[in-house]
């Protein structure tokens, strides 16, 4: 294609894009009225087929004709990126979202019972407000990445990581569980382990599990395989990218819907501090509720029986509701795309501490040639200031970051690579480990 056809392309297709997904929002927003146009499957097509369409011209149609690598101009001045009117109110209506999801799923009936003949086919049950939340959460991994993937053709590593995360988030994280529940089985979310699936270790769910034969054994054993075999030796392997970049579906959706987003992680030291704190009180806390849990069951109930009950159902609430969904999706738009990852799951806080004490995973920096563009920590969502280690030619080995391979991508002279080597070899340049900040 020439210049001039490629420019008419894209606001051609951002053009059609904007048409089809207005027409898809309208039905919708028939349905969320209970008003459907078309019922049954027919409607279901006539709705989601033009959005998604709309949706996915909109994300690729500015990258289509370019080369690969990115395109930074007007990042900073785009209100929808840096923080205008736009971003507030996508973020509101995330909030809002979540806030119906966890606690007023009845104002949600209408977008629900749409999905009835989806659910129907997969589940053989009909759809509720979390078979609405997964169709969802998948439809954007999948429409964004699709962004990510045209936007860093070229890039093999995120190439394939973005196909990883698209594939784990349709396959284990929706399709599966459907199926699975089907055949009446319990709804299991295999590439999620305690203490992010918190229950996934507690004793009465996994006597429930093994009580079910076969597959709810299976089930269980790979649990406490995952959790307690599985995650320390992949981690040590591979840092914690193996999981928070390729694998989890917040980190899919951090990666792809949230990557318009990424560079509006706080890069202070303030926020830095905040981060080791919280993340690992996080983790405190689900260590101390799976304990009481446990206590609970051996002591056979009593009081311990109910304050373990008040503290799972606290933890849930709090941890599991508002800051995992409503702020750490909500927020994208305001504080970036990694919140929950960055602040308070308690996955990445063990994997974190893996990473950073004893996995072969660095991302190794040349000095000599870095210019101070300062494009790999703008691009970080951990908020860690790569170009600092760059300047010091030091290696980062960092228990936040995720291995997402961004600060790469970005750097102009190729001063930074993601390796694995030998434990003992990642800190040739410091006298004093663990002294930088962020």
């Amino acid at each position: 294609m020439t210049p001039t056809s490629i420019r008419a392309t894209r606001p051609a297709a951002v053009r059609l894009g904007t048409v089809l997904a207005l027409a898809g929002l309208v039905l919708l927003l028939a349905a969320a009225l209970g008003r459907p146009f078309v019922s049954g499957a027919s409607g279901l097509a006539l709705t989601y087929l033009p959005l998604v369409a709309g949706a996915l011209l909109l994300a690729v149609g500015p990258y289509l004709g370019r080369s690969g690598g990115l395109a930074h101009t007007g990042t900073l001045r785009d209100p929808f990126r840096s923080r205008g009117w736009p971003a507030w109110a996508l973020a509101a209506a995330l909030t809002g979202f979540y806030a119906l999801v966890y606690w007023w799923p009845r104002h949600l009936d209408g977008l629900i019972r749409q999905l009835d003949p989806l659910a129907l086919a997969l589940a053989r049950q009909p759809a509720s407000e979390w078979f609405l939340y997964g169709f969802w959460y998948t439809l954007a991994v999948g429409v964004m990445g699709a962004r990510m993937a045209l936007r860093h053709r070229g890039n093999p590593y995120q190439q394939w990581r973005t196909a990883s995360v698209v594939f784990f988030q349709l396959a284990f994280g929706f399709l599966i569980p459907q199926v699975l529940r089907a055949f009446q089985q319990p709804e299991f979310y295999f590439t999620y382990f305690w203490p992010l699936k918190k229950e996934y270790l507690f004793p009465s769910d996994l006597a429930g599990l093994v009580a079910g034969g076969g597959l709810g054994v299976f089930m269980a054993v790979w649990g406490v395989v995952a959790a307690l075999v599985a995650t320390p030796v992949l981690t040590w392997a591979y840092g914690k990218r193996w999981y928070c970049s390729w694998v989890c579906g917040c980190g899919g959706l951090a990666e792809t819907a949230g990557d318009p987003f990424r560079h509006l992680s706080d890069k202070s030291r303030a926020a830095w501090r905040f981060e080791r704190w919280s993340i690992h009180l996080t983790l405190v806390a689900v260590v101390g509720v799976t304990a009481l849990v446990f206590g609970s069951h051996f002591a056979g109930g009593g009081w311990l029986g109910a304050a373990s009950g008040t503290a799972t159902r606290l933890y849930g609430f709090v941890v599991g509701a508002v800051l995992s969904g409503v702020v750490g999706v909500g927020f994208y738009p305001l504080l970036g795309s990694r919140v929950w990852c960055r602040y308070f799951c308690p996955q990445a806080a063990i994997l974190g501490v893996i990473q950073r004490f004893f996995s072969r995973f660095r991302i190794t920096t040349n000095g000599g040639q870095c210019i101070s563009c300062g494009n790999c920590s703008t691009y970080c969502e951990m908020g860690i200031d790569v170009r600092a280690y760059a300047q010091r030619g030091e290696n980062i080995v960092r228990a936040s970051c995720v291995g997402c391979g961004l600060c790469a991508a970005v750097c102009p002279r190729g001063v930074l690579r993601l390796e694995n080597g030998p434990v003992g070899d990642r800190f040739p340049a410091r006298t004093t480990p663990g002294t930088l900040g962020p």
